[in-house]
């Protein structure tokens, strides 16, 4: 009979497309299990197949065998699979579902472990990683969770560091820690869904995305209009907004658990793009500390595997609350430095406010920008006309006429054009047509004064 990892495998990939390796490996003998049966595969199925013709590869923790614990046989197939994957540019997947180290296995089980984290560790940055958890997650190996750069869970599956009962005043019943819904909305995961649901939200992820650090990522299936129409209707909800940008309206979005921020990839003309936005709340946009480090994570990512970042800016200001006066200035500090250090085509789109400070962290042009569009209903400025009007009028009751020249001088994204803040206003319905171009232009973007050896004359 077919096992469960293994069915799960075959689902994901093209059919018939699956070729396994290691099938005979079995654990070695230790003082402790001299008895035990050995088993063929040793708890983890490994292979390589095929994802829409792509080549990819997989491995697949079997729990019906020695509870899918890890020790070292089951740790070599693994990292042996990383090291051919990382040879060959190829994503690697991981259905995870294990009951923790292999006890008779000792420190030999511990250092399995570690060499499992250390391969994936490595392979960041090279090529795409996926983890699928299947089943059971706990102690060190939850850790994969934060070096893979997708995570799918299954609703009824597990994922902790220290159980849920083991936590000082908590128990199981008060507070599942351990539950897909809490990693989903701690935004530990990108995905929930039934376990028979995973393949395909992989495989959504595998098609949109690079390979690796080398690969292009174009794709020109898409029979999308280059210069089709934008329906823009406002931005109480950015996700519409990015789906009406992205070619056949796909977005595969990240870590949506946190909805301060939106992040996640879309395709235009055919290029992966990494789409970065605010999120709005009550008709107000503000930055919080959750949003910065999800929006820094994914320019990161974005910047590792040559995707081009599309910043989508609403934002009005910061949250107030203690987490940000605790917070905020690191968080900024780093998704500044992302904006900044990615030598990736950025390109910034302002859809309604970039007021005050919060606009600068939001791909400006102070921070690298290769191109800022705008709407011409958006509005850059330091503040709002009636606050500015109040400090400059030095307490005195009627502050109107300083508003209005404070409005008509300081603020606008008129006047933000006009200083060279902003390289075109555009129309909403043109949205498509400018940002694809703008990726035309800067797709041989390069620093050539970096080669420059003396002038020419």
């Amino acid at each position: 009979m077919e096992s469960k990892a293994r069915r799960i495998v075959e689902d994901l990939l093209d059919a018939n497309s699956f070729v396994e390796f290691g099938e005979a490996i079995t654990a070695r003998n230790t003082d402790f299990n001299e008895r035990e049966k050995k088993v063929a595969s040793d708890g983890v199925i490994t292979g390589h197949g095929l994802i829409d013709d792509r080549l990819v590869f997989v491995y697949s923790q079997d729990s019906t065998v020695m509870g899918g614990t890890i020790g070292e046989m089951h740790a070599k197939k693994i990292t042996s699979l990383y090291e051919m994957a990382t040879k060959v540019g190829a994503p690697i997947i991981g259905f995870i579902d294990s009951k923790g180290v292999r006890l008779y296995e000792s420190m030999d089980a511990i250092e399995a472990i570690g060499s499992i984290i250390s391969a994936a560790s490595k392979a960041s940055g090279t090529i795409q990683q996926v983890l699928a958890v299947s089943g059971n997650c706990g102690g060190a190996l939850s850790a994969l969770a934060a070096v893979n750069d997708y995570v799918v869970m299954a609703d009824d599956a597990k994922l902790f560091i220290n159980s849920p009962d083991t936590i000082d005043g908590n128990c199981i019943d008060k507070l599942d820690t351990s539950s897909a819904e809490f990693k989903y909305n701690s935004g530990n995961v990108d995905v929930v869904c039934r376990y028979d649901e995973m393949p395909i939200c992989i495989r959504n992820f595998i098609d949109i995305v690079p390979g690796n650090n080398f690969e292009s990522g174009y794709d020109d299936v898409s029979e999308d209009d280059f210069n089709r129409g934008v329906d823009f209707n406002g931005t109480d909800d950015i996700e519409a907004l990015i789906r009406e940008i992205a070619d056949d309206g796909i977005f595969v979005e990240t870590k949506p658990g946190i909805d301060s921020a939106v992040t996640g990839i879309i395709r235009l003309a055919g290029h992966s793009v990494g789409v970065v936005a605010n999120a709005e709340s009550d008709g107000v946009s503000r930055l919080d500390c959750n949003g910065v480090y999800k929006m820094t994570d994914f320019i990161t990512y974005c910047d590792a595997f040559g995707i081009p970042v599309l910043s989508i800016t609403n934002v009005d200001g910061y949250v107030t609350d203690t987490n940000t006066e605790k917070y905020m200035a690191d968080a900024l500090s780093k998704l500044a430095l992302a904006f900044s250090s990615a030598n990736v085509s950025k390109i910034n789109l302002i859809v309604k406010n970039a007021m005050g400070s919060g606009y600068i962290f939001m791909n400006s042009k102070a921070l690298g920008a290769d191109m800022v569009y705008a709407y011409p209903s958006s509005n850059m400025s330091l503040m709002d006309e009636k606050s500015a009007a109040k400090i400059i009028s030095a307490g005195n009751d009627d502050v109107s006429e300083v508003a209005s020249i404070y409005k008509k001088e300081h603020s606008g994204i008129d006047n933000a054009a006009r200083r060279g803040y902003v390289d075109r206003i555009i129309n909403p319905v043109d949205t498509r047509k400018y940002l694809i171009d703008a990726l035309e232009i800067l797709d041989s973007k390069n620093n050539y004064s970096d080669y420059k050896k003396h002038s020419a004359k």
